[in-house]
């Protein structure tokens, strides 16, 4: 691995949702508590978006240059980018107040599969599966109080998902028609590990868990089994994309919201986002499937 660098210094509150665009070469987060969106482009520009309210996670739309399908903190809907317009919002848990959308990603066939947060990390939020129509579709699996590290393998065949206060991530069979399989244990964190955030898989099948209070972001080969481990210079990361042109450059997202000053001068970067160049390749990224 080379030396880890601060690619954006860009103080977020809770950065989340690391998306690589391999079209147009730029790289896509979301800062949560900022309620905003950002891109940094290929030429080094910066551009950022603010939203009505908290942005979870988010996929690119496919077919569109401009669309986003987007992880409200209440629901679902379809943002975009050229005219910052806003569709009409899908409600999700309208029945549990203190439940939000917190992190999804796109399963190989285009659907948009997320999970909630709780802030009192209590187990009661679902996890859901948007389809082409909108229709959001809860999931047969145990409620997650901080629902993380959702991703799928490069053929589609096995989901993982985390609950961060449980120190877990779980992976199950996962079939293009819509079945899963029963949840086993992936990976689970010991106590001076941190907790699993995001994750995303490279194009060996390889799961990159950014671990929050963990200063790191570990490598688990498909049998669970760490085979890499990047040292970061801040303790709360919270999601890795692999990107670049070669989908070869590991950007990590980061959160400065809740330390003190004392660590935030030991942490002069934190909120902010990294690049590393790694030995392992990702993968595209999958697109949510939008019916026109």
């Amino acid at each position: 691995m080379s030396e880890v660098r601060l690619a954006v210094d860009s103080g977020d509150r809770l950065g989340e949702c690391a998306l690589w665009n391999e079209q147009t070469q730029s790289f896509w987060w979301t800062d949560i508590e900022g309620s905003r969106i950002a891109r940094l482009g290929a030429d080094g520009g910066l551009r950022e978006w603010k939203l009505p309210e908290r942005v979870g996670s988010f996929a690119f739309v496919q077919g569109s240059e401009t669309q986003l399908l987007l992880g409200l903190a209440s629901g679902i809907a379809v943002f975009d980018t050229g005219d910052a317009s806003l569709s009409a919002v899908v409600d999700v848990e309208a029945d549990q107040p203190t439940t939000r959308i917190n992190d999804g990603r796109c399963d190989r066939q285009g659907r948009f599969v997320f999970g909630m947060y709780n802030p009192k990390e209590e187990a009661i939020g679902g996890l859901y599966r948007v389809h082409p129509d909108l229709r959001v579709e809860p999931l047969p699996l145990p409620p997650a109080g901080v629902a993380n590290s959702i991703c799928f393998s490069p053929d589609g065949a096995t989901m993982y998902y985390g609950d961060s206060p449980t120190r877990t991530i779980w992976s199950l069979d996962y079939h293009a028609d819509g079945r899963i399989g029963t949840p086993r244990v992936f990976a689970q964190l010991g106590p001076d590990e941190g907790f699993p955030d995001g994750s995303c898989i490279d194009a060996d099948g390889g799961l990159w868990n950014a671990q929050w209070e963990g200063r790191c972001v570990k490598r688990y080969d498909p049998r669970g089994t760490e085979t890499a481990r990047i040292a970061m210079p801040v303790s709360r990361l919270t999601c890795p994309a692999f990107g670049g042109p070669s989908l070869d450059v590991l950007h990590v997202t980061s959160a400065r919201g809740g330390l003190s000053k004392e660590r935030l001068r030991e942490e002069p970067g934190a909120g902010g986002v990294f690049t590393v160049q790694a030995r392992w390749r990702g993968l595209p990224e999958s697109r949510f499937v939008l019916a026109r």
